[in-house]
């Protein structure tokens, strides 16, 4: 066999070795910075909403004026158990409201009890928590990362699948050069009559 056989799959080998891991470290470079870029966005954005939210809702006290019913909350029945009871608050100043609100269980009637309210009046959640923000973060930090390394490697291989391709042509064209040569065939249009003696 000669040096050429011998050699061309070696170094095909360890070429495309060499670019598959420094393609995978760049795609693993070009994830890691994605996902700290997108989870800095979320922080940024969580908190600007949650400030904003905060300034248009109030924390009053409202006076139960039932006992406490427990709901189910979810897609499907027993999901999620709440406590809810009838109560009556005022927000803003000197306006009377009634409604539903969320309660601790077993809370009594006419108990006091902190609901959250709108700039109307109307019953909202608490504003947002550091925690809730710390979750969304990461979350989203996560996903951005998992989706630019799973494009990054999709646009790595087809990279170097057609690199390969053309390798592969590039070394057949050569190889029809040298095998004659090497086995001791004539080329074609090489022998007797063909016009080159």
């Amino acid at each position: 066999m000669s040096e050429h056989e011998r050699s061309g799959p070696t170094r095909t080998g360890s070429w495309a070795g060499s670019l598959g891991r420094g393609a995978v470290r760049l795609v693993l470079t070009v994830a890691v910075v994605c996902g700290v870029v997108a989870a800095g966005l979320l922080w940024d954005a969580g908190a600007r909403a949650d400030r904003e939210r905060a300034a248009h809702l109030h924390e009053v006290r409202a006076t139960t004026t039932r006992q406490v019913a427990v709901t189910a909350v979810g897609p499907w029945s027993g999901a999620r158990s709440q406590s809810v009871a009838a109560a009556v608050w005022e927000y803003p100043a000197g306006v009377r409201r009634s409604g539903t609100v969320e309660v601790p269980p077993q809370t009594p009637k006419g108990h006091a009890v902190r609901i959250w309210v709108d700039d109307r009046g109307v019953p909202s959640g608490s504003p947002g928590s550091t925690g809730d923000r710390v979750l969304t973060t990461f979350a989203g930090g996560l996903t951005a990362a998992a989706a630019a390394a799973a494009s990054g490697m999709g646009v790595a291989c087809l990279a170097r699948r057609r690199t390969e391709s053309r390798r592969l042509v590039a070394w057949e064209r050569e190889w029809e050069q040298v095998e004659p040569v090497w086995s001791g065939r004539l080329r074609r249009g090489s022998g007797p009559g063909s016009g080159d003696e």
